[in-house]
């Protein structure tokens, strides 16, 4: 059982780097810009301490709301108890990174708005909504040449 209370206790495995991820920060991870309304996946880098946001942030996903030459401000959504309380973190531009959490839905947005303009150019009407994996068909197997067939023990015979 661990003793040890601090801001940083039980981090070993949550704050290591990655394979081949070890050493000094790129200079590019300070060259992406970050604007209000932008949604971030917080990942704290072991390898800068100034800024580094709580263990509890680790892994969570909020939106920046202030902007500053060496960090950002990210409101995160915390449980407590039985509702939702908006906490607003300041964190080091090392410990952030752009999330991908809407890609998906701007790929979708962008596949509509390419087959809907596509569909009225031809004049017809296009359905564009995800629709539900069906249940498979229903299938009948062949019983010609598959009677069932009985199975019994096979008695012991001693080979001595």
């Amino acid at each position: 059982m661990p003793h040890s209370f601090g801001y940083r206790a039980r981090t070993r495995h949550m704050f290591k780097r990655g394979f081949k991820e070890h050493g000094p920060i790129k200079i590019s991870t300070f060259l992406i810009p970050y604007s209000i309304g932008d949604i971030v996946d917080i990942k704290a880098n072991a390898a800068q301490q100034k800024g580094m946001p709580h263990k509890f942030y680790h892994g969570r996903t909020g939106i920046v709301y202030n902007v500053t030459p060496h960090a950002v401000g990210v409101i995160v959504n915390k449980i407590v108890g039985n509702r939702y309380i908006e906490k607003r973190v300041n964190i080091r531009v090392e410990h952030i990174r752009h999330s991908k959490c809407r890609q998906e839905f701007l790929d979708r947005v962008k596949r509509n708005h390419d087959a809907h303009a596509e569909a009225k150019a031809k004049g017809e009407r296009v359905n564009l909504r995800r629709v539900p994996v069906l249940p498979r068909g229903a299938r009948t197997v062949s019983t010609t040449d598959n009677t069932p067939q009985t199975i019994v023990p096979v008695p012991y015979e001693t080979t001595i």
